[in-house]
């Protein structure tokens, strides 16, 4: 089960699993990628975190991981913060159906 945190923006942060590996990162990338036909762009991937941005619904969200406080989604822009949290909210209830 997912829960959300509110960005001091107004966005919404999906976090999908917060005691988690970077192997549930990587398939929780793989589920995204096969599910819901995503194509992650741009991927910084440091010691201790992960982000991964990609387009769903013409928004720029991005799945970040992080070795203390696990695998969420994000939106990366503050301009329609209603849709994009509509969005983020979207993945998130997709992961939880499938087990993540």
């Amino acid at each position: 089960m997912f829960y959300h945190l509110k960005t001091k923006f107004g966005n919404t942060e999906a976090v999908i699993d917060d005691t988690c590996g970077v192997s549930k990162f990587y398939e929780i990338a793989d589920t995204l990628a096969t599910g819901l036909q995503v194509s992650f762009l741009n991927q910084i991937d440091d010691s201790e975190t992960l982000d991964w941005d990609f387009h769903y619904k013409n928004h720029l969200l991005t799945l970040h991981y992080n070795v203390f406080n696990g695998v969420s989604v994000f939106p990366q822009h503050i301009k329609n913060v209603q849709q994009e949290n509509n969005a983020v909210m979207e993945i998130a209830h997709f992961l939880e159906r499938r087990a993540f």
